[in-house]
Protein backbone atom coordinates (compact mmCIF):
# COMPACT_ATOMS: atom_id res chain seq x y z
CA UNK A 1 0.00 0.00 0.00
CA UNK A 2 1.08 3.55 -0.71
CA UNK A 3 -0.43 6.81 0.45
CA UNK A 4 -1.72 8.98 -2.40
CA UNK A 5 -3.22 12.43 -2.10
CA UNK A 6 -5.07 14.42 -4.74
CA UNK A 7 -5.30 18.16 -5.12
CA UNK A 8 -6.25 20.79 -7.66
CA UNK A 9 -10.01 20.46 -7.81
CA UNK A 10 -12.32 23.44 -7.84
CA UNK A 11 -15.14 25.29 -9.51
CA UNK A 12 -14.66 26.16 -13.16
CA UNK A 13 -16.75 27.19 -16.15
CA UNK A 14 -17.66 25.16 -19.21
CA UNK A 15 -14.75 25.15 -21.64
CA UNK A 16 -12.15 25.88 -18.98
CA UNK A 17 -9.11 23.78 -18.16
CA UNK A 18 -8.01 22.36 -14.83
CA UNK A 19 -5.00 20.33 -13.72
CA UNK A 20 -5.23 17.80 -10.93
CA UNK A 21 -2.25 16.42 -9.05
CA UNK A 22 -1.74 13.14 -7.24
CA UNK A 23 1.27 12.81 -4.98
CA UNK A 24 2.36 9.36 -3.85
CA UNK A 25 4.37 8.89 -0.69
CA UNK A 26 6.80 6.15 -1.64
CA UNK A 27 10.47 5.61 -2.33
CA UNK A 28 9.65 3.42 -5.31
CA UNK A 29 7.34 5.69 -7.27
CA UNK A 30 8.56 4.32 -10.59
CA UNK A 31 7.28 0.86 -9.70
CA UNK A 32 3.69 2.08 -9.65
CA UNK A 33 1.08 2.56 -12.30
CA UNK A 34 -1.61 5.15 -11.64
CA UNK A 35 -5.18 5.76 -12.60
CA UNK A 36 -7.74 8.50 -12.26
CA UNK A 37 -11.39 7.70 -11.89
CA UNK A 38 -14.40 9.83 -11.02
CA UNK A 39 -17.75 9.49 -9.39
CA UNK A 40 -20.67 11.85 -9.77
CA UNK A 41 -23.58 11.88 -7.31
CA UNK A 42 -25.91 8.96 -7.95
CA UNK A 43 -23.67 7.44 -10.60
CA UNK A 44 -21.22 4.56 -10.73
CA UNK A 45 -17.49 5.18 -10.59
CA UNK A 46 -16.10 5.83 -14.05
CA UNK A 47 -12.61 5.14 -15.33
CA UNK A 48 -10.94 8.31 -16.61
CA UNK A 49 -7.31 7.57 -17.40
CA UNK A 50 -4.34 5.41 -16.47
CA UNK A 51 -0.60 5.52 -16.98
CA UNK A 52 1.78 2.59 -16.77
CA UNK A 53 5.10 2.44 -14.96
CA UNK A 54 8.35 2.46 -16.91
CA UNK A 55 7.00 3.19 -20.43
CA UNK A 56 4.34 5.69 -19.39
CA UNK A 57 1.79 4.17 -21.73
CA UNK A 58 -1.54 5.93 -21.32
CA UNK A 59 -5.14 4.79 -21.47
CA UNK A 60 -8.31 6.87 -21.52
CA UNK A 61 -12.00 6.46 -21.02
CA UNK A 62 -14.11 7.20 -24.08
CA UNK A 63 -15.81 10.20 -22.49
CA UNK A 64 -12.53 12.06 -21.92
CA UNK A 65 -10.42 10.88 -24.84
CA UNK A 66 -8.98 13.84 -26.71
CA UNK A 67 -9.72 16.28 -23.87
CA UNK A 68 -7.85 14.92 -20.84
CA UNK A 69 -4.17 14.09 -20.53
CA UNK A 70 -2.60 11.93 -17.86
CA UNK A 71 1.12 12.35 -17.20
CA UNK A 72 3.67 11.55 -14.55
CA UNK A 73 6.75 13.24 -13.14
CA UNK A 74 8.80 10.53 -11.48
CA UNK A 75 11.20 13.08 -10.00
CA UNK A 76 8.31 14.68 -8.10
CA UNK A 77 6.39 11.51 -7.22
CA UNK A 78 3.43 13.11 -8.91
CA UNK A 79 0.82 12.12 -11.46
CA UNK A 80 -1.21 14.78 -13.22
CA UNK A 81 -4.56 14.92 -14.94
CA UNK A 82 -4.85 17.87 -17.29
CA UNK A 83 -8.49 18.43 -18.15
CA UNK A 84 -9.36 20.59 -21.13
CA UNK A 85 -12.66 21.66 -22.69
CA UNK A 86 -14.49 20.84 -19.50
CA UNK A 87 -18.18 20.05 -19.66
CA UNK A 88 -20.87 20.07 -16.99
CA UNK A 89 -20.93 16.27 -17.17
CA UNK A 90 -17.31 16.23 -15.98
CA UNK A 91 -18.51 17.33 -12.56
CA UNK A 92 -17.49 14.64 -10.06
CA UNK A 93 -15.10 13.66 -7.30
CA UNK A 94 -11.86 12.65 -8.97
CA UNK A 95 -9.76 10.02 -7.23
CA UNK A 96 -6.26 8.73 -7.84
CA UNK A 97 -5.24 5.11 -7.45
CA UNK A 98 -1.84 3.42 -7.38
CA UNK A 99 -0.96 -0.17 -8.15
CA UNK A 100 2.03 -2.12 -9.38
CA UNK A 101 0.14 -3.33 -12.44
CA UNK A 102 -1.60 -1.03 -14.91
CA UNK A 103 -4.00 -3.86 -15.68
CA UNK A 104 -5.40 -3.74 -12.14
CA UNK A 105 -4.83 -0.12 -11.14
CA UNK A 106 -8.09 1.44 -10.04
CA UNK A 107 -9.45 -1.82 -8.73
CA UNK A 108 -10.38 -2.68 -5.15
CA UNK A 109 -6.85 -3.70 -4.19
CA UNK A 110 -5.25 -0.46 -5.34
CA UNK A 111 -4.22 2.32 -2.99
CA UNK A 112 -6.75 5.14 -3.22
CA UNK A 113 -6.73 8.78 -2.26
CA UNK A 114 -9.63 10.65 -0.73
CA UNK A 115 -10.51 12.46 -3.94
CA UNK A 116 -10.87 16.06 -5.05
CA UNK A 117 -14.08 17.73 -6.16
CA UNK A 118 -14.34 19.17 -9.64
CA UNK A 119 -17.42 21.22 -10.44
CA UNK A 120 -18.05 22.56 -13.93
CA UNK A 121 -20.64 25.29 -14.10
CA UNK A 122 -22.49 26.55 -17.13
Amino acid sequence: QVHVEESGGGLVQVGDSLKLSCVASTNIFTSYAFAWSRQAPGKDREFVAAISRRTGTTFYGDSVKGRFIISRDDAKNTVYLTMNELKTEDTAVYSCAADHDVATVGGPLSSWGQGTQVTVSS
